[in-house]
């Protein structure tokens, strides 16, 4: 082996002791919640409603509804699913802190109310994203960990691929009918081949979610560096007292502008209802769950202005690639077949710290046998040279 095989394979192993469990852990975790809206469906009834041949109730009226429940809350964000999903309303207590309480959209009769903290997928996603740890904290060592995975990956082509072309056919599959040491070698080399693509990809989009700098620069290179003024705006009320020509509450009023402007959507987000800095947003999604596709519109809390509007089709390259995150990152942007693919992509990032460290052990313990017999041979040797 060369040289610089030979530092490659130092960095490959070590890297990988350091990052092993971290890997290990978010991988699981991420397999885990490729499929959570499917899983929960099938066994939450409340994700469900029945459709009727009316319109959604107010925003407000739903706000209301909420808060009755936990009076003393503050609302900042309500959710309208879908045709057939519940709305959602998510409060902030003072003593329970945030609950999620889902009502049925044309009826306002309340059918869940959810700690997020008691929601496994939900831990699962903490898990996933910080460890657990503060998310400061937690975060940095999960970043910091899939970078070096990266790493790991590119220096585990560099080592595995073959040099021979007749070798090359043979490296592509696993011998199954081979002792379990080659089995598992194989496992280690032949999947992690085959997953290295896709696993940098949700890498990325991984670290676009825990560091700026990432997200910036798929921004910058999508844009080819140019720069979008209207993207970087941040909208300000004008006003300091609500209107008198608005007979309807604000946030009623910017949920029916943004249906009207974009009517193909399925599913909507009202935010920022009772925060301090002057406005009102609503996100405008065109397929329930899927959150690629979105148009954004700004009003003034006060006046009911629309301050902003963001069309999906405006948006620059940038933009629209960092909106495809989290779609890209469960695999959601290709249907169930992309599911599949992040899952089995994620289920086999999870194995290689596992079967690279049998290999590790197991040439470990082969070395220590072969001693004794080296040192024999030499006086054998030796011997017969006399």
């Amino acid at each position: 082996m060369s040289k610089f095989k030979k530092a490659i394979l130092f960095m490959h192993r070590w890297l990988g002791f350091i990052t092993g469990l971290v890997v290990f852990i978010v991988s699981i975790t991420g397999c885990l919640f490729c499929f959570q809206d499917e899983i929960q469906d099938a066994i939450h009834s409340y994700r469900k409603v029945d459709v009727q041949n009316k319109p959604y109730l107010a925003p407000s009226a739903l706000k209301q509804i909420a808060l009755k429940q936990h009076p003393g809350a503050t609302v900042n964000y309500v959710y309208y699913y879908g045709k057939d999903r519940p709305a959602a309303v998510l409060t902030n207590h003072p003593k329970l802190g945030l609950q999620y309480v889902y009502l049925n959209p044309y009826t306002g009769i309340i059918t869940h109310t959810e700690d997020p903290q008691s929601n496994f997928f939900i831990i699962v996603e903490y898990i996933h994203l910080y460890l657990l740890l503060p998310p400061k904290i937690g975060g940095i060592i999960v970043g910091v960990s899939v970078i070096i995975f990266v790493l790991i990956m590119i220096t585990g082509i560099v080592l595995w691929w073959p040099k021979r072309k007749s070798d090359r056919k043979r490296s592509f599959n696993v011998k199954w009918n081979g002792r379990w040491r080659r089995v598992n070698y194989d496992l280690h080399n032949v999947l992690g081949f085959y997953a290295t693509g896709i696993t940098i990809i949700l890498a990325i989009t991984g670290l676009s979610i825990a560091f700026d700098w990432i997200r910036e620069g798929i921004y910058a290179t999508a844009n080819l560096g140019g720069s979008y003024a209207t993207e970087k705006v941040i909208s300000k009320s004008d006003s300091l007292l609500k209107s008198s020509l608005i007979n309807k509450p604000v946030i009623d009023q910017a949920l029916l502008v943004a249906k009207n402007r974009s009517p193909e959507a399925q599913m909507f987000l009202i935010y920022n209802d009772d925060a301090a800095d002057g406005i009102i947003g609503v996100t405008a999604y065109a397929k329930t769950l899927h959150y690629y596709k979105s148009d954004g519109y700004t009003f003034d809390k006060y006046s009911g202005k629309l301050l902003q509007t963001l069309k999906h089709d405006k948006k620059s390259p940038g933009m629209k690639l960092n909106a495809m995150n989290y779609d890209i990152h469960v695999g959601q942007i290709f249907g169930l077949t992309g599911k599949i693919i992040a899952f089995l992509a994620s289920l086999i990032c999870a194995t290689l710290p596992i079967t690279g460290f049998i290999i590790w052990w197991g040439k470990r313990k082969k070395s220590k046998k072969s001693k004794p017999r080296t040192v024999m041979h030499r006086r054998l040797e030796k011997q017969l040279a006399r």
